[in-house]
C-alpha cells in the first residue's frame, strides 16, 4: 500500500513556473514507477509524465517536452514535477500515481495508488 500526497499547486501567471511535489508513504515506495496526471473539466485525465523507480526511463506528453521536468528522490520518498513557461492550456489538477509494474506507462488505468490533486491555475 502506497499513500501519495501532492502539493504545490496555485494559481500563477502564464510564463511562470511551479513545483509539485507528491510525498508517498509506504515500505515499498523505491519499486513503483510514478506518474504525473492532469484533468481539466470536459477533458480525460493525461499522462504529462513518468519515472521509473530508478529515474532512468522517463516519458513526457509532447505538450510538455522542455517545459515540464519530473524527477525523484528516493531517500524522501518523493517525485517532483517542475512546472516552466507555464501556459493557460496547462490549468488542470494534476495528480500523481504510483505504478507496480515494471515499465513505465502513460495509461491511468495501470497505476494501482493515486493522490488527491492539487490544483494548478494559469492565468493569461
Amino acid at each position: 500500500q502506497v499513500q501519495l500526497v501532492e502539493s504545490g499547486g496555485g494559481l500563477v501567471q502564464a510564463g511562470g513556473s511551479l513545483s509539485l511535489p507528491c510525498a508517498a508513504s509506504g515500505r515499498t515506495y523505491n519499486t513503483y514507477a510514478m506518474g504525473w496526471f492532469r484533468q481539466s473539466p470536459g477533458n480525460e485525465r493525461e499522462c504529462v509524465a513518468a519515472i521509473s523507480w530508478s529515474g532512468i526511463n522517463i516519458y513526457y506528453a509532447d505538450s510538455v517536452k522542455g517545459r515540464f521536468t519530473i524527477y525523484r528522490d528516493n531517500t524522501k520518498n518523493t517525485v517532483y514535477l517542475q512546472m516552466n513557461s507555464l501556459e493557460p492550456e496547462d490549468t488542470a489538477v494534476y495528480y500523481c500515481a504510483a505504478d507496480q509494474g515494471p515499465y513505465i506507462t502513460r495509461n491511468p488505468n495501470a497505476y494501482d495508488f493515486w493522490g488527491q490533486g492539487t490544483q494548478v491555475t494559469v492565468s493569461s
